[in-house]
């Protein structure tokens, strides 16, 4: 099985697999001889250092910014450099290196700029540094605009060969290049730095969503190991808070020796991914920066847990947010947008009381939902819009921003996301060129959420071992994706909400006289209860650890209906079957309404839609007024012949045709 997930991979001999499977077997280039001004970057901060110039770190608000400034930070006064550092205010100045910090970096005394994570499209900043006398190193992973800013080093994997193992480095890992180097260069004791520098690069490059490639995957997989024990009060902080800690010890305690000779001593992209990183990203969204550069900066252990508690707390807040914004969005969309989708080929959606901190991560969870771009945006006040945008596969975000950059005020990003500020007056303008530049890239079937699967599985077949074996696959992430595994008709035994939007359920397949049943965990489905009674699902494993007892257990990703799922649980009904309709769950029958036969549509949220039909065979609605509502008495009259009306009906009779033409 595992050679299998390896070919997908597009790994098929074994010198490639011995390379997967065992990264520090890779004899990796220098990273001198890679990037052309790494040389003269390391003159420079080696000159500022001998002379006590003062030095500034320029970071960015986000996980890969924080982490990136954090650990240049740690690096440079370990080397006994004169260092300070500025992020700019996302609620009132946006992203990247701006004027104000050139002018006050100058005032200050500073000779010499750093940009972390940004810097590379701030030609306007850079020049201005440089006519204040002012050094500036740029180090940036983002994409290059069309003009380079005057710097006198730029370090970014953009300017380097597509080829070199070094290409899909975050901004946290062209400072983690950048910092070693130095430390090699000027410390005579530098390997103590080396682990702590190390955590911080994998914090930051797994929760920037970098490609598991190349270095990445030889490092985050080295780092990843290192963490647990971790030397540094605030990672240490953090990990105890979000219970990684716990998940960790119990696999050794309960494996012990076993474990950790299959480098199970470590944590996995998903515990940062979801636990650690969060926490972080969440500082930089809606509260100050400072307290994260506090919690991985500082040496006391005292200050580590109160800025974790903080970090905590704050993504309670950020939590609360997202539901809030992705609920209103939806209703937005669903009301505004949703029968000019497949001809618009993107969403833009804007309101004027979003928290633009956290609208990026709400992009994504519309991603998830309508399979297509998403470009959100949020009133800063009466005359202009702040946004983020988040792409799909075939879409590049930042060459659709290009498209539009006559339109916007400010722009930025890769292609997978981005962000950008514009003139409320140009909002239907942008709306129509993004839907242009979307329709040149995009087919109708580009618009679906896909998932790519490995290979079909039996439930059978899920065992401690196997599990085991899909180890040697880690880390896992963007660029390595975790294996996703498909199985046909599965029972839906059990399902019940857990927390605010879960499901939990239990599934169990039947092959022959044997059954097989397994727990399922389904994030944020709550909205598609009940679902039906059989299914085909899409999942990847998971370890489920509660009370010391550890199980495998399956993460729900995708799902559809065999064929047609028919339920005969009523015999008032003719047939009642679930069927899809946009991505949700919908039950329908022909009931009997006195002499009238009767269509009904109930949606997951309890709300049924009544239409009189012609007759119970030809499925033909009777008339263009239906009854919608909860019951029969407080339902309101809607004119079915207008969308999303019209559309949801034609998908129930189709379903109902189809179920009619197997019988």
């Amino acid at each position: 099985m595992v050679c299998q997930l390896l070919i997908n991979r597009g790994i098929e001999t074994q010198k490639q697999a011995t390379s997967f499977l065992n990264p520090e077997s890779i004899l990796l280039p220098l990273p001198l001889n890679e990037f052309p001004d790494l040389a003269t970057s390391l003159d420079i901060l080696q000159e500022a250092i001998t002379y006590q110039d003062k030095i500034a770190i320029c970071g960015d608000y986000d996980a890969d910014g924080m982490t990136s400034t954090a650990l240049l930070l740690r690096c440079l006064r370990w080397l006994g450099a004169e260092v300070d550092y500025a992020i700019p205010s996302r609620m009132h100045e946006g992203y990247g290196i701006n004027n104000r910090i050139v002018e006050e970096f100058a005032q200050e005394g500073v000779k010499l700029i750093i940009t972390v994570d940004n810097g590379i499209s701030a030609f306007e900043s850079v020049t201005r540094a440089k006519e204040l006398g002012l050094k500036v190193i740029v180090t940036d992973h983002h994409d290059l605009p069309e003009e380079l800013p005057p710097a006198n080093a730029i370090l970014n994997p953009k300017l380097i060969s597509k080829s070199s193992p070094y290409y899909g480095i975050a901004g946290v890992g062209v400072a983690y290049i950048l910092a070693v180097s130095l430390t090699q260069k000027m410390g005579d004791d530098y390997k103590s730095l080396l682990e702590p520098m190390l955590e911080l690069f994998t914090l930051g490059t797994i929760a920037d969503l970098a490609p598991l490639t190349g270095v990445n995957r030889r490092w985050v997989k080295r780092g990843l190991q290192g963490l647990p024990k971790s030397k540094l009060p605030g990672v240490q902080a953090l990990i105890q808070l979000t219970g990684v800690t716990n998940h960790v010890n119990n696999k050794i305690g309960e494996q012990g020796r076993i474990k950790a000779e299959n480098n199970y001593l470590s944590l996995k992209p998903d515990d940062i991914g979801f636990r650690l990183g969060p926490r972080i990203n969440a500082i930089g969204r809606i509260s100050d920066p400072q307290i994260v550069i506090d919690l991985l900066t500082t040496d006391d252990t005292r200050i580590a847990l109160e800025k974790a508690l903080q970090c905590d707390n704050t993504n309670r807040q950020r939590q609360e947010m997202c539901g809030e914004i992705e609920r209103e969005a939806i209703a937005i969309i669903d009301t505004e947008y949703l029968q000019s989708l497949q001809e618009d080929k993107v969403i833009v959606v804007t309101s004027q009381n979003w928290h633009h901190g956290v609208i990026g991560i709400v992009a994504s969870r519309l991603v998830e939902r309508y399979g297509i771009p998403v470009f959100i945006g949020t009133h800063e006040d009466e005359y202009h819009i702040r946004g983020s945008a988040r792409g799909i596969t075939e879409f590049n975000v930042f060459d659709g921003l290009e498209y539009c950059k006559d339109l916007l005020v400010k722009y930025g990003g890769h292609k997978a996301a981005g962000g950008f500020s514009l003139s409320v007056e140009n909002l239907t303008k942008l709306r129509l060129r993004l839907s242009d530049f979307a329709n040149q890239c995009l087919n109708t079937d580009d618009l679906k959420p896909l998932l790519k699967i490995d290979t079909q599985i039996h439930l059978h077949q899920i065992t401690r071992g196997f599990y085991e074996q899909l180890y040697s696959l880690e880390p896992c992430g963007i660029g390595n994706p975790n294996p996703i595994f498909w199985t046909a008709n599965v029972k839906v035994l059990e399902q019940q909400t857990v927390g605010k939007e879960h499901i939990r359920l239990t599934v169990v397949e039947t092959i022959g006289k044997h059954q097989c049943q397994l727990k399922a965990i389904a994030w944020r489905w709550r909205n598609y209860l009940p679902l039906a009674p059989y299914l085909n699902i899409a999942y990847k494993l998971r370890e489920n650890t509660f009370n010391g007892d550890h199980s495998i257990e399956l993460e729900l990703l995708g799902i559809n209906i065999p064929e047609t799922s028919v339920s005969h649980d009523n015999p008032n009904r003719k047939n009642t079957i679930y069927f899809n309709y946009q991505q949700r769950f919908y039950t329908c029958g022909v009931y009997k309404h006195g002499d009238i036969s009767e269509l009904r549509i109930k949606n997951t949220g309890g709300k049924i839609l009544a239409v009189q039909l012609d007759s119970p065979l030809l499925n033909n609605p009777r008339n263009s007024i239906g009854l919608l509502g909860s019951n029969r008495q407080e339902a309101q009259e809607v004119d079915i012949s207008q969308p999303p009306y019209k559309s949801i009906i034609r998908a129930a009779l189709m379903a109902l045709s189809n179920l009619t033409s197997k019988d």
